[in-house]
């Protein structure tokens, strides 16, 4: 999915462990501000406005996912065999069975929007800019792409998180909730999931581009602390994993010669003279060895989004910045902002 997204051909399995962790704890916290919203509504379920009265504020990503609900709504009318006729009527009419998500939305706009903000979204044909730089940096991603290569990256682009529903659902942990979501909440939540994990991929490659230094560049000695901290730590870590690398491996003890006759003197000290030679070049091997290993590591991961880009992007996303930053977002909670709304 990663891969689909921006990422390298091969993702980092610790950036794909982060991401992993982001997206799931950030849909655990949706869904608790979902089922306190369905509390006060008197519902004994999740249900898809109580999703949307959460993402209200955010008119881009509701107008995203308004038209995500319409394609639902399309494809299920395509699977049940109706021709394009029929399908031009309902778009007109809306007043169908088969635009059930539709018109679960616009009835629930039509409850709350007093100025007509909301309902202005159904009929707006806006081009979404995210959505057409993602399209525009896949079609340079897949210049360079063979036949094969081309083929896997389609079957990643096809990867959702609503293709498996029942696993989707056990990673949520909705059996142990109160409340629990219905069928089209949880399209909602699938859709979500893989826009955060999209959002995560922009916003880190926006940092390794930021990273990287560029020539004639006045600020490009400005780079984050904690950017700084994490690439140090990551680099400590590295290091931890190759105990046995020359900078690593504390030099050899020098001994003193036994006792004894001055010819039995030079030979221990030939002896070690030739230790030493010994020693020189194993040194000389394990430090070849290891540029060759760390020149292969970086011509394979070069390319990679590395953990520290993702977590400076969420440090940057949720930023505050000015004296009323504490009131631009309503769903800030445990000191991370939302990604998806």
């Amino acid at each position: 999915m990663m891969f689909s997204l921006g990422d390298a051909r091969r993702p980092l399995h610790e950036t794909a462990v982060l991401v992993e962790d982001v997206v799931h704890t950030q849909l655990i916290n949706l869904l608790q501000q979902a089922a306190e919203v369905s509390q006060l509504r008197g519902a004994r379920v999740i249900s898809a406005e109580d999703l949307l009265f959460l993402m209200r504020k955010d008119k881009k990503k509701l107008r995203r996912l308004l038209k995500y609900m319409f394609f639902r709504d399309y494809k299920s009318k395509i699977v049940k065999g109706i021709d394009d006729d029929d399908l031009l009527e309902d778009k007109s009419g809306g007043s169908n069975n088969s635009n059930k998500r539709q018109k679960i939305a616009q009835d629930f706009f039509n409850s709350i929007d007093q100025t007509g903000e909301l309902l202005a979204m159904f009929e707006d044909d806006e081009i979404d800019d995210v959505k057409q730089e993602r399209m525009e940096r896949a079609e340079r991603q897949t210049r360079i792409m063979d036949s094969a290569q081309y083929a896997e990256f389609c079957e990643s682009r096809q990867l959702s998180f609503s293709k498996k529903a029942s696993k989707f659902r056990d990673w949520l942990d909705c059996s142990s909730m109160e409340i629990k979501p219905n069928v089209i909440a949880m399209e909602i939540l699938a859709y979500l999931a893989y826009e955060t994990v999209a959002q995560l991929v922009d916003l880190a490659l926006l940092v390794r581009q930021d990273m990287v230094t560029k020539a004639g560049d006045p600020f490009s000695h400005a780079i984050s602390a904690t950017f700084i901290q994490y690439h140090n730590s990551a680099e400590g870590s590295y290091m931890k994993s190759y105990p046995d690398s020359p900078e690593n491996t504390p030099p050899p003890t020098p001994t003193a010669p036994p006792s004894g006759s001055q010819h039995s003197g030079k030979t221990a000290s030939g002896s070690l003279g030739n230790g030493s030679a010994g020693q020189d070049s194993t040194k000389t091997k394990q430090r070849k060895r290891k540029k060759s290993t760390a020149a292969c590591g970086v011509e394979a991961h070069s390319n990679a989004i590395q953990p520290c880009h993702i977590r400076e992007a969420i440090r940057r996303y949720g930023h505050k910045i000015g004296p009323l930053s504490p009131f631009t977002s309503a769903y800030r909670r445990n000191g991370m902002a939302f990604l998806a709304c």
